[in-house]
């Protein structure tokens, strides 16, 4: 038996599974200050009479980060880091408490400027002064050689031994000095929180006799286990909305081109899926404004929900972006989105009298029934969906590989369907994709889509190598491995290391059951030289496990 729970911002929804049968689902309104609260909720409503020792495996996807870093809880953190030449950070808008130290390191990871340890003395100083005790440092070409960051928090740790330090070349293995930072930086801010998070989390279904591995889904739609995730918190941002990409893709298994409309409470989340294979954002994740080293669905939120708020503004109707509470057919407030349809359908969602009551008092002043006003709404829902829609392709469009695409393909991406998630999918998809003409699925499972898509999600894994066989060296872009290699590697070499580090990462983590699963998504290698001659050879090679669905999966579709 599989469990899968899914923390949204309005609700939070859960599903037991068995041999691609839902057994039961429950759903409940979450607890923005008590997250936890949510998940024991559903976790116990799904296990009531069932052995618990049948269960398997336990997969969350949860707001936790999304939220520490939306209501700015994350703890006061500092940023030290060694740019070296080439960027002039004092000009840049980066984070508060930054201290930029003198020190380079070449894109070869040779060192070709000393760390200047006063600075980093002084920082360590000011930062103790501020009274913050989590730190992010962070150099330049770090992946290639992080001497210089293992330096600095050996000053800093003897400066100040209370400081907590997150290294940037531990944390992400990319080059990409900006996002790493980023990364780095958001990590500390959230570690401790995502910690006590996931020991209580632990102690909680030890406590109910569950001792199955639990998984936490990540941005990019695979999951890693709650031991791992304690080191990589912000891996887990927007794993909410990738739950639905992957609920949808666990639902349609096929090689179309679709597009994921998932419609909560408050907002709407909208993905692609291209040939059958989810679409990743090609700069990563973005953090308040920040691009990361998270990979993550390419993906786009908008501010409207099956609860957003119907409103008058003078004789201008309005939807959202906010929500006053449940629809009114549900006993909320004010007019919403879910009330115009369940108007419109005679009550079918909840209480048809309370829908036409919250609706004519917003028809009345413009001299309209509430009919004529509820189709608006939908109208007006329907028109902003599409138009988002529309832009999400359009940004794909103006991407290198969409031309890469268009040469590979001979033609341009045509849509084929619109996947409905969430409660509201079955009023508003078949609406959204007649405007798109094209064709329409909202699966029996659309409900609890998120839910089953966090169920079934696979462990993902990508792993770059970077060898020199010049400078005789090798390293990974995860966990600052590195290491010797001889003369006479080559790219038969490179690929077989990479391999058989991942599948030794995939053992450590206790999944050595998918890591005969992975595939090589990068290959290159140059001559490095000197005058005429040369002298050497850079190779980078990329092996993934790329995100799917668990073995033995099987469910029915529409």
């Amino acid at each position: 038996m599989l469990i899968g729970i899914d923390i949204g911002g309005t609700s939070t929804d859960g599903v037991l599974l068995q041999d691609g049968k839902i057994l039961s689902s429950a759903k409940c309104l979450t607890d923005e200050n008590d997250l936890q609260a949510s998940i024991f909720t559903i976790l116990d409503e799904l296990t009531q009479g069932v052995e618990k020792s049948n269960i398997t495996r336990v997969a969350l996807s949860t707001t936790l980060v999304t939220n520490i870093l939306a209501t700015g809880k994350g703890d006061k953190t500092a940023l030290v880091v060694v740019p070296g030449p080439g960027l002039n950070l004092k000009n840049m808008q980066l984070f508060p408490h930054t201290f930029i130290i003198d020190g380079a390191t070449d894109f070869r990871g040779r060192i070709i400027e000393p760390l200047n340890e006063e600075q980093v003395i002084k920082a360590s100083k000011l930062i103790s002064e501020a009274g913050i005790t989590k730190a992010a440092v962070v150099g330049k070409f770090s992946p290639r050689n992080s001497e210089h960051e293992r330096r600095a928090k050996e000053i800093l740790l003897r400066e100040y031994p209370e400081l907590e330090i997150i290294l940037g070349s531990e944390v992400s293995g990319q080059l990409n000095f900006l996002r790493r930072m980023a990364t780095a930086y958001y990590t500390a801010m959230t570690q401790e929180k995502w910690a006590k998070f996931a020991v209580n989390i632990e102690k909680a279904l030890r406590d109910r006799g569950i001792n199955c591995p639990v998984s936490i889904l990540k941005a990019d739609g695979g999951t890693m286990p709650l031991s791992v995730a304690l080191e990589h918190p912000c891996e887990t941002v927007f794993s909410g909305p990738a739950a639905s990409v992957m609920g949808a893709f666990a639902l349609t298994m096929d090689e179309e081109t679709s597009v994921v409309v998932d419609i909560g409470g408050t907002t709407t989340d909208l993905a692609l899926i291209l040939q059958g294979k989810p679409l990743y954002a090609s700069k990563g994740a973005i953090i308040e404004g920040h691009y990361t080293s998270i990979r993550s669905f390419n993906m786009l939120s908008i501010a409207l929900g099956g609860d957003s708020a119907v409103r008058l503004a003078g004789l201008q109707v309005t939807i959202g972006p906010d929500r006053a509470g449940l629809a009114a057919c549900f006993g909320g407030p004010i007019a919403t989105p879910s009330d115009a349809i369940n108007f419109l359908e005679n009550g079918k969602l909840g209480e048809l009298d309370l829908s036409r009551g919250a609706l004519e008092k917003i028809a009345a002043p413009l001299g309209i029934s509430a009919k004529e006003l509820a189709e608006l709404i939908v109208n007006q829902f329907v028109d902003s969906v599409e138009e988002n829609i529309r832009k999400l392709f359009k940004a794909w469009e103006e991407e290198p590989a969409y031309k890469v695409y268009e040469v590979v393909n001979k033609r341009s991406v045509q849509l084929d369907k619109v996947v409905g998630i969430g409660g509201a999918a079955k009023a508003f998809v078949p609406l959204i994709s007649k405007g798109l003409g094209c064709r329409s699925l909202v699966h029996s499972y659309a409900q609890v889509a998120n839910a089953l898509g966090a169920a079934v999600a696979r462990p993902t894994l990508s792993l770059i190598l970077h060898a020199d066989t010049q400078e005789k060296y090798y390293n990974l872009n995860f966990g600052g491995i590195s290491g010797k290699i001889p003369s006479n590697f080559n790219l038969d070499s490179a690929k077989e290391m990479a391999k058989k580090h991942l599948e030794e990462i995939m053992v450590k983590r206790d999944l050595p059951q998918y890591a005969n699963q992975s595939e090589f998504f990068l290959e290159e290698q140059f001559n490095t030289i000197s005058g005429y001659s040369t002298t050497g050879k850079l190779f980078d090679i990329g092996i993934q496990i790329a995100p799917g669905v668990i073995k033995n999966y099987g469910i029915a579709k529409l």
